[in-house]
Formats: structure tokens, sequence, C-alpha cells
């Protein structure tokens, strides 16, 4: 079994409004996957249903190869989840969570626990309740870690934290990750961070899927490019997006660029022209951009 996450036509509607449509992902066994869209894209409704917490309207959901709707307490040995808003025991010292917690576990792992608790600098000692967000945040993740899961879901992971705690967070799992054969689906705002931690990039918009592809694959055909001209409208060229022109400048969003395509605008304006690669974050804007525009 190659995938560890598939949806096939998964829905959901909430009276007349539908939050996710048709929805058809295949995730690859070993992926860091980021999940990505503006608010209300549909994103948090469809790690529900991954998550077994929200039934579809119709589709399916599999993890693992199994429906999410009827996994048993034995699949959720395999799977770890930790989402923005989790909810946990906050009478409890943290040391007394992560005993309880272990129990439940036939597979956890003491050993990696102890590091997991260093690396995260927890204090065990005291209540949840009066540990910080960014404690509390860290703490999920260890409690989701320790019994060595093949999925993790994560849900808005870095939200809310302050950016010491979310460097800590994400160095932390991004060593974890690399150490371990572990597939990782996480949604998130912060795009900046999905460049350090992600291999693979699914966006959603108005709860249809936009794209899903390798976060290298998306780099290489994504190009900014810069005229020193004004663009010749006799003159096509393919897969361009947000331009934007005035009297002696053309610049535009190249989404098919290929060796063949910068050779031919090379050629056709020379030295007037500058090609540059763009990061996740310019990509992502510039898509956001063409979904919206594209629903006026």
């Amino acid at each position: 079994m190659n995938t560890i996450i598939e949806t096939e036509n998964l829905s959901r509607r909430y009276g007349r409004q539908e939050a996710v449509h048709d929805l058809n992902l295949s995730v690859p066994r070993g992926t860091l996957c980021a999940f990505l869209g503006r608010n209300g894209a549909g994103k948090t409704t469809t790690i529900k249903m991954l998550a077994g917490l929200v039934k579809p309207t119709s589709g399916q959901a599999r993890l693992r190869g199994k429906d999410a709707q009827k996994l048993r307490p034995e699949d959720w040995q395999r799977i770890g989840y930790v989402s923005e808003n989790q909810k946990l025991y906050d009478w409890m010292k943290m040391g007394e969570l992560i005993a309880f917690t272990r129990e439940l576990y036939p597979q956890w792992d003491r050993q990696f626990e102890a590091d997991l608790t260093r690396k995260f600098t927890l204090p065990l000692d005291r209540k949840i309740k009066h540990c910080s967000l960014g404690e509390q945040r860290k703490l999920a993740l260890l409690l989701s870690l320790a019994y060595r899961p093949e999925l993790l879901i994560l849900d808005e992971p870095f939200s809310g934290l302050d950016v010491l705690v979310k460097d800590e967070f994400l160095s932390g799992l991004l060593e974890l990750t690399q150490q371990n054969e572990w597939s990782v689906f996480f949604s998130t705002h912060d795009i900046a961070e999905v460049e350090k931690l992600a291999d693979q990039v699914i966006i959603l918009e108005k709860g249809r899927l936009e794209l899903s592809e390798s976060l290298n694959d998306l780099q290489q055909r994504f190009r900014r490019v810069q005229l020193f001209d004004r663009w010749p409208e006799d003159w096509p060229l393919e897969g361009v997006l947000d331009p934007q022109q005035s009297d002696s400048n053309t610049s535009f969003t190249l989404t098919r660029w290929t060796p063949e395509a910068e050779g031919r605008l090379r050629e056709r304006f020379s030295s007037a022209v500058e090609i540059r690669s763009m990061s996740l974050q310019e990509i992502f804007l510039v898509l956001a951009r063409s979904y919206q525009s594209r629903a006026v």
C-alpha cells in the first residue's frame, strides 16, 4: 500500500452550504504534506472527516487503507492527531497526563518519551492549566508521537505560537520526521514554515481541490518575469498569471516555466528581461489572487 491517505469524492454539506466538494486526494506514504488554503477553504472540515470527527455527506476518506469512519481503537494505535484546539486534562500535571496516556498504548516508547521531554523542555511537575500555549502544544505533540504512529495529522499546529516557540516546535518536528519513517499531513496558514518542512503541497479553495503537487515540482515550474518593455500583444505565452503592466515595464508569473520557454523570452527580449524563482509564499499569493478573481 503506497498511499497513507486517500479520499474519494469526499463531500460535506452544512445545510445549503457545501464546505467540501468531491475531494479526491492521494497522499503517498512517507510524505510530509502541507494542506493549504485561505480561511473558509474547507481544510478543518476535511481534517475532521479524516479523523472521523465529522461524517461526510457523501464520499469516503481512507487512512492506511481503512475507512476513516470505521477506524477501530487498534487502528488509532498507528495514527496521531493534534488539533489547534486540542483539549487536554488541564487539571493534571504534565507528567501525570503522560503517564496516563502511556498506559493506553502497548507500543509506547519510554526512551523516545524521555528524549521528547528533554527536546521540548516540558515542565512535568506543573499543572497543564498553568502552562503556556506553546508548552501545551508541545505536550500534545509528545502524546501523539511517543507511541510512534505511522501517520501524524496536525490541524494548524503553529497557530497562536510565538516566533521562538514556533521555531522550536518546527525544528523538533523536522528533526523527528527526518529520523523516522513517518507520514505527516498538516494544515497551516504559516506558508513560510511549509517551505522548511513539506515535500508535497495540496491547495484547497472553497472546498475544491485546486492543486496537489510536490513542492519541488511546484517551485520548478513557477517563475516571476520582469520585462523592461511592454508585452507585445501578438506574442502569446501560455500559463501567465498576475500580469502587471506600466508604460515601460511588464511583470507576470509564469506557471509553466521550462528552459525552452525561458530561451524564447531571452531571445525575444534580450537583456530587457529578468527571470527569478519564487518562494512558496509568493506562489501561494499569486494562486490565491487568481482563485479570487475567477470567483468575481
